[in-house]
């Protein structure tokens, strides 16, 4: 295996892991500061891919179909969670799980109702549909260099946004110590539903990126929830930076065991099954990793509730 070819895995692990931070850090901000286990995060992930893809294919404006993902999830949220969440805040998980995933219900089967069962081709953005030459020898396409600089750039405006900004005091502040916020004048109900928002408009803009790499279809977000959902443990539940460092070690395990272990196994093992243990490897590996870190810092990584 050549250099060039190793190089150009690392970096589509790395664009596999920075998309699924943008789902995990929704969860992760969500869980960890409101204590609510929303399970139909992957369902506003998988109906923002519908809304980007369906867009794009009217008006042709990839920008436009984003900008429609983010702001229809985000209007999605706030009614969830005025109508939905809101009434879960300091219930039992069990109750939380139950209700959220009778939403994971009502969205794949809204989905198949308004558009089908069969999955949506989402185009991919003509401006994006070229190849970037990034060393001599090595073309990689631009969209996948899209996803990484979105990726990486949510991650430093949501580190600044969470440490560095009034928004940020104030979401720790209720996170911390509820009732002692309200009794400050903190409208805590306010600072939990933007939360809230910010994650969904978070997996909008990740159903949208991802439309064009992998099959829209109902049940997806389910999928990709399973692999955030580690990430967030991994991290450190509340913790932004943890889900970012997390989201790549996911990403590289997961391309490890996709194109860097088949070619090692079909050296010992028939072909067939030299191809169907690599990805089965990146799943069992992703379980290990996570019980790895839990043995040795039971909160994670980086989580805000160790320090």
């Amino acid at each position: 295996m050549s250099a060039t070819l190793i190089f150009e895995q690392l970096l589509n692990g790395a664009g596999y892991g920075l998309m699924l931070f943008l789902i995990a850090a929704g969860l992760t901000l969500v869980f960890g500061i409101m204590d609510v286990m929303n399970l139909a995060h992957g369902s506003l992930f998988m109906l923002g891919a519908y809304v980007a893809a369906l867009v794009h294919v009217h008006t042709g404006s990839f920008a436009l179909a984003v900008a429609s993902a983010i702001g229809t999830m985000a209007v999605l949220a706030l009614l969830l969670e005025t109508t939905v969440v809101r009434r879960l805040y300091g219930r039992d998980h069990l109750v939380q799980v139950l209700a959220t995933f009778g939403l994971i219900l009502i969205a794949d089967d809204a989905v198949k109702m308004l558009c089908g069962p069969a999955p949506l081709l989402a185009p991919t953005p003509a401006a994006f549909a070229t190849s970037v030459e990034l060393l001599p020898g090595l073309p990689y396409p631009a969209y996948r260099l899209l996803i990484l600089a979105t990726g990486i750039a949510v991650a430093l405006g949501l580190y600044a946004l969470v440490n560095h900004s009034r928004m940020g005091m104030l979401v720790r502040a209720g996170a911390s110590d509820r009732w002692m916020a309200v009794l400050m004048g903190v409208r805590v109900h306010r600072v939990f539903s933007g939360v809230f928002v910010l994650g969904a408009a978070l997996a909008g803009l990740a159903g949208a990126l991802m439309g064009p790499v992998m099959a829209v279809q109902a049940g997806m977000g389910e999928a990709i929830l399973i692999p955030a959902q580690v990430i967030v443990v991994i991290g450190g539940i509340g913790s932004v930076r943890g889900a970012f460092v997390a989201s790549l070690l996911v990403g590289l395990v997961d391309i490890i065991g996709r194109a860097f272990l088949p070619p090692v196994l079909r050296t010992m093992l028939p072909p067939a099954v030299a191809a169907d243990l690599g990805p089965l490897f990146s799943e069992v590996a992703m379980y290990a990793l996570m019980a790895a870190v839990l043995t040795f810092r039971p909160t994670g990584l980086f989580s805000p509730k160790a320090a």
